[in-house]
């Protein structure tokens, strides 16, 4: 385990794990190993992690001053750290208690922030607290659950003489979303990962001047996200909400479920903001309350273009597409809800996918702009042409679903092992609306207004191309071109896909 030398010579150890740009990670606990962090759900998938031992804790030496525990004194390593990995600015998580020490470490080098993660991190830095009959009244969440009531005995049994770990041992499980075998395995290495003796220090007298640090963060020019669990005590969303308040650039994520250990109850809700959040070329808009990611390239002044993938994808199958499309267009590639960083609503169908993509382009003043979908997102984005003609200026649909029933029918598809790129809900939800869609979906292309060009993939397709045909025929002003490579032309066939969108603007007049 790597080590460097912090600032009054004590001797501390980090552990790294994951690829990717590097993300500093600071335990909680307080003073707890940060081996409980794990890879942070899977976190590691997309950023190297960084994870710091606090002094005193896993393979980091104790400090010869005790006092140095406490959280402010705490600073120092944080930015000695910074300064062994050579790193300019640094992404910067932390987590519950640990909020508090990267909230003190911004406030102390605001230039030294790229982006601060805080994850159901406790306010007290900030002067948002939670009172103890605040916490007890938002555990009720719970009063449902089978543990609840000898859980609820216990904590009420808590005294002011209660040693400190027999305090955790019995509020562990109103800190997950779901206390099953998972979470109490994670929660039973509390003992054993933290610093019993050290921990009281951690929020002693003077480790906190809410004013100043607050007056402080009015200098950070860097993102903050701040990521609360719905079912969590404390914070609860509202406080984390107080807290978002405390800085000029801050964004709140209610993970849906989920209590003070986000990334046990779910791995890959928590990894999806989080992801999105730290990648420079993601960004995320919410429409209609679901959280929507994409990714822009190109100059911002340019005619925009609206890139959207099919069943299983992301935007990132526009990569290539979106390299060339850039030099002359603004491109905005979208993930759809329950595809790559995006929210899962557990609510898919075409008509949801409409209105998902309708309001994306409200929301971002694309209103005129080209939209070029394949598959899935072609039948939404017909789907969108017909309901709210005049939103879409070009339409470019890439082997579109026709919405002709399928004879036979598709059966009931197996979901394959292991984890998915997306949710797997999309696929049973729009297999049956395959099967039988609804008729005025085809009666109405005659309500498209926009330029069409319906591109087709020939005869290896599984779409039939009669039915492509007669999509360009219903919709007024359409035009189809087949390029023979199969379903997937924008991915097989760049060069002459790129060919085929260009001169359609031509042809149609774009400027």
């Amino acid at each position: 385990m790597p080590t460097f030398t912090t600032y009054d010579g004590t001797q501390l150890a980090y552990r790294v794990q994951g690829e990717g740009e590097p993300l500093v990670c600071l335990a909680g606990g307080p003073l707890r190993d940060a081996g409980y962090l794990g890879d942070l759900g899977g976190l590691a998938a997309h950023r190297t992690l960084v994870l710091l031992d606090a002094r005193g804790t896993g393979a980091s030496a104790a400090p010869a001053d005790p006092g140095t525990y406490r959280c402010d004194r705490q600073v120092g390593d944080v930015e000695a750290l910074r300064a062994h990995l050579g790193l300019e600015r640094i992404d910067l998580l932390g987590h519950s208690a640990a909020g508090n020490l990267a909230v003190l470490y911004a406030a102390a080098h605001p230039e030294r922030i790229r982006s601060l993660v805080l994850v159901t991190s406790l306010g007290r830095a900030l002067g948002v607290g939670t009172t103890d009959e605040e916490w007890d009244k938002a555990v009720e969440v719970f009063a449902d659950r089978d543990w609840y009531p000898e859980a609820r005995a216990a904590l009420d049994g808590i005294g002011p003489d209660t040693p400190l770990r027999h305090v955790y041992e019995i509020t562990a499980p109103f800190a997950y979303g779901c206390w099953d075998a998972a979470a109490q395995e994670h929660a039973a290495a509390t003992d054993r990962q933290t610093n019993w003796e050290a921990a009281p220090a951690y929020h002693g007298e003077g480790a906190y001047d809410p004013e100043t640090t607050r007056r402080a963060l009015g200098a950070l020019t860097a993102p903050v996200l701040i990521v609360a669990g719905e079912y969590d005590a404390g914070p609860t969303p509202a406080k984390a909400a107080e807290a978002a308040a405390c800085f000029p650039h801050a964004e709140l994520v209610v993970q849906p479920g989920a209590g003070h250990h986000p990334w046990v109850d779910d791995a890959e809700a928590f990894v999806r903001p989080v992801a999105a959040f730290l990648d420079p070329a993601v960004r995320t808009v919410t429409v209609d309350g679901v959280r929507l990611a994409y990714r822009v390239a190109g100059p911002e002044d340019a005619r925009p273009v609206v890139l959207v993938h099919g069943r299983g994808e992301n935007s990132t199958t526009w990569t290539g597409i979106t390299a060339d499309l850039a030099a002359d267009h603004r491109v905005y590639a979208l993930d759809l809800p329950g595809h790559g960083l995006s929210d899962r609503t557990g609510r898919y169908g075409f008509e949801d996918f409409r209105d998902e993509l309708g309001g994306f382009l409200w929301a971002l003043g694309l209103a005129g702009a080209t939209v070029v979908a394949h598959s899935m997102g072609a039948g939404a984005a017909h789907l969108l042409a017909q309901r709210e003609p005049g939103l879409i200026g070009r339409l470019v649909l890439e082997e579109a679903p026709a919405f002709v029933p399928l004879d036979p029918p598709r059966p009931v598809a197996e979901r394959p092992e292991g984890p998915l790129p997306f949710d797997w809900a999309v696929v049973t939800s729009t297999d049956a609306e395959l099967n039988a869609p609804d008729p005025a979906w085809r009666e109405e292309l005659t309500a498209i207004t926009a330029p069409t060009l319906v591109v087709a993939g020939g005869p290896t397709s599984h779409i039939p191309q009669t039915q492509l045909a007669e999509l360009a025929d219903r919709i007024p002003d359409a035009r189809l071109i087949t390029i023979e490579t199969g379903h997937l032309v924008h991915d097989t066939r760049p060069v002459e896909f790129l060919a085929a969108i260009r001169e359609f603007e031509i042809q149609t007049g774009a400027r």
